[in-house]
């Protein structure tokens, strides 16, 4: 059976790099070689990349997908969904994510990988059925992870769940690196059994052990695999797509890609690496194999929070302290997987606890949502004396958070009716408001400019 590549060098690869900072402009020279060889799908949106197009990058992330759809004809486009999150870090209506599935697919994209942080089946309901509704591939995801409550078996009936609301494949979303070899081979096994979809593999290199894994699950039965060109591979990104590729090669898992047309796109990333490594984006700490991911759970990405905020406060040296103090924390919360946002939510509160030397003096308002059900339903139901010490006789929310959201789109439109100049525009503010809102405003200013050059110029008079 061949084996099919994801390729995230336009997405996970980068966020997971380098905070989500490569640009439009910088992918434009790889596009269309990309396109001629021969992926499954490219991922290359959601996730991070909207926030960053509008925050850091001053562009607009419709845009991006509507260029690289332009340049890229053959091959899949893949994003990555958070359920009723969206792309945001809350809860939305329905409304809001029903047409923002619907314009994603409408700029271009084919495949939604949408996956939710608790494996709450209610939050991921009405992007599934929005995005059979639009003609796209349902991919749903369950982020893995492991506890009392998290075995092969969860996981299994999970999918079937899954598989019966309407997914297409299903993804094994490994986001810190903590899925071992042999486990591995027995998941995919057991997911076989369960469910007749494809099944697709994330993992991170974060731990060392991606590409092993990724071996072994192939010889289980996944069907296909996410990898990245090596230039921006390893570290707390996927496993390079030219290894794997050269390690399937004559056997019966042949992927079928050229090594050397993957070395010439590889090519057009090198020079981005290397100025990555010369302006600080690229650290070289992201690099390396950290293995007590195995014992803490903690993500690249939520590592180096852990790290800032301790150092920002003037406590670098609790830095074991907090990560011993993060699988206690996610154990009062229930074993949420530690992926946005519960990662951020769980690592900032065993930060507070550790720096206070004293376990929720002080509690965020985002680990009370935890908590209070805000997010939805935690993998193991959380003590009523747990719950009481956090958020004292506050009724819990016990239906499913977006239940509780009225219809938004209209009173965002008017909002924001003096920016808009496309249908997208109110989906970019209700994700992220005011850092929207300020991209709105760059580029009036700058269309006004252009809109003034251009004037001045044709009134110029010009000598005979």
């Amino acid at each position: 059976m061949a084996v099919k590549i994801c390729e995230t060098v336009l997405r996970d690869a980068h966020q997971s790099l380098v905070a989500t900072r490569m640009t439009t402009e910088e992918m434009l020279p790889a596009l269309e070689m990309m396109d001629k060889i021969g992926y499954h799908s490219l991922e290359c949106w959601g996730g991070a990349t909207f926030d960053s197009c509008l925050r850091f990058l001053d562009e607009d992330p419709w845009d991006r997908l509507r260029t690289i759809r332009d340049h890229v004809k053959n091959t899949k486009l893949q994003m990555l969904f958070r359920g009723q999150n969206i792309l945001g870090y809350r809860h939305y209506a329905d409304d809001v994510v029903e047409y923002f599935v619907q314009k994603s697919i409408a700029n271009g994209i084919d495949i939604i990988r949408i996956f939710d942080a608790l494996n709450d089946p209610r939050n991921l309901k009405v992007a599934i059925d929005a995005t059979k509704r639009e003609g796209g591939h349902v991919q749903a995801a369950f982020s893995y992870t492991t506890s009392p409550v998290h075995t092969n078996e969860y996981f299994a009936n999970f999918a079937k769940q899954l598989e019966e609301m309407g997914a297409d494949s299903i993804c094994i979303k490994d986001m810190a690196g903590l899925l071992r070899p042999y486990t591995a081979y027995e998941l995919v096994k057991k997911l076989k059994e369960s469910v007749k979809i494809p099944i697709e593999l994330h993992t991170h290199y974060t731990a060392g052990q991606a590409s092993m894994t990724l071996i072994k699950a192939i010889e289980a039965g996944c069907d296909i695999v996410d990898t990245a060109l090596s230039p921006l591979a390893m570290g707390t990104s996927q496993p390079p797509t030219e290894s794997i590729v050269a390690a399937l090669e004559g056997t019966e898992y042949d992927t079928g890609l050229s090594l050397e047309k993957l070395d010439e796109v590889a090519q057009c990333f090198e020079p981005l690496r290397k100025a990555y490594l010369e302006s600080g984006l690229l650290d070289p700490n992201v690099m390396k194999v950290s293995a007590n991911a195995l014992i803490y759970q903690v993500p690249g990405g939520m590592l180096s929070n852990l790290m800032k905020q301790l150092k920002d406060a003037g406590q670098a040296h609790k830095l074991d302290e907090a990560l011993a103090e993060v699988p206690r924390v996610r154990a009062d919360a229930g074993y949420p997987p530690l992926v946005t946002p519960s990662s951020q939510i769980v690592g900032t509160q065993a930060v507070l606890n550790v720096m206070n030397n004293e376990r929720y003096k002080m509690v965020t308002k985002e680990f009370k949502g935890i908590v209070r059900g805000e997010y939805g339903q935690t993998p193991v139901a959380i003590s009523d004396e747990f719950r009481k010490k956090i958020i004292g006789d506050e009724e819990p929310i016990t239906c499913r958070p977006a239940d509780n959201i009225p219809p938004e789109l209209d009173k965002l439109r008017a909002e924001i009716a003096e920016y808009i100049e496309q249908d997208e525009d109110v989906l970019s503010y209700a994700l992220f408001g005011q850092v929207a809102t300020k991209f709105f405003e760059k580029r009036k200013a700058k269309k006004y400019r252009l809109d003034a050059d251009h004037a001045n110029a044709e009134t110029q008079v010009h000598p005979v």
